[in-house]
């Protein structure tokens, strides 16, 4: 009697869920899903043209000098390139002895060799960008509880890469003046606040984010090779350093796959006219008497 019971029970609570079930899909399938100012004015990166975009793509190195310019000068005070070391600059086109004086200009950890104890030194051509914290609770700290996030890979970790960066950082705006489309972000979502220590930008998928504008001024950077840093520039340039120290090997992989799908192509071809000879249908020999 109580395993009958048992029974009912649970076909009882069977049915209950799987009726929520089937109201809850009626209503999620039917009734329209409430606007949000994220989904209404969150704005998808404009179209930003890079030397090493498309199949035949190259590095412009000027260019990438110049990002890593404005990466040393303004986001490094923020942000680490832990995965990137000095001497990959080599590969911008920096010679040996500049690639040293580069790396000299950092601190990095190190080991007192007579104590044993912590201390800092400058880099060499083999160490790593550092870190511009001691660790994540003192990032956090600094920046109103949010920790900024390394920027080694952040072109292969956010959607759009480079033209992500570069919409974001030039993307700040007045929440109390933006419109898209006509529409008033204030009139559309009165209720509409960023918070204190945020600030608005419709490129960062909530519309605030933590970090401060880092270009907020053209020439805010002197460039070494006397290019012009608009905020503009600057931040096509510091987009275009972020791609290259996503994936340093992208334009030498480009040009070893164009060789390598050539070959593919031909000894397909070679194997497809191969067995069609050796799969030829051979003529029918007549008897003779």
């Amino acid at each position: 009697m109580i395993r009958l019971i048992g029974i009912a029970v649970g076909l009882v609570f069977s049915f209950v869920a799987l009726l929520a079930f089937v109201f809850g899909a009626y209503a999620a399938a039917t009734d329209p899903a409430e606007p949000t100012a994220e989904h209404e004015f969150h704005l998808a990166p404009r179209p930003l043209h890079l030397a090493s975009d498309g199949p035949f793509g190259k590095w412009d190195l000027q260019q990438l000098q110049r990002g890593y310019q404005v990466y040393k000068e303004v986001c490094s005070a923020c942000h680490s390139l832990k995965h990137v070391a000095f001497r990959d600059l080599a590969q911008l086109g920096y010679t040996e002895a500049e690639v040293k004086a580069a790396a000299a200009e950092w601190t990095v950890p190190g080991i007192d060799p007579n104590t044993g104890e912590t201390t800092t030194r400058p880099g060499t051509p083999t160490d790593y960008f550092p870190s511009p914290y001691p660790n994540d609770i003192a990032a956090r700290a600094a920046n109103n509880n949010a920790s900024p996030p390394d920027l080694s890979l952040i072109t292969k970790a956010r959607h759009d890469g480079g033209r992500y960066v570069h919409a974001l950082i030039t993307g700040y705006r007045d929440p109390a003046t933006f419109e898209v489309d006509g529409k008033a972000l204030k009139m559309e979502f009165p209720d509409f606040e960023t918070p204190t220590g945020l600030y608005f930008n419709p490129y960062f998928p909530n519309l605030n984010i933590a970090m401060p504008p880092p270009l907020t001024t053209d020439g805010q950077v002197t460039y070494a090779d006397g290019t012009k840093a608009t905020i503009e520039q600057m931040s096509t340039d510091v987009a275009a350093f972020l791609t290259w120290t996503a994936e340093p090997t992208l334009v030498k992989r480009r040009q070893t796959g164009w060789p390598v799908l050539g070959f593919l192509i031909f000894a397909t071809g070679l194997a497809w006219f191969a067995k069609k000879n050796v799969w030829a249908a051979k003529p029918k020999q007549t008897e003779t008497v």
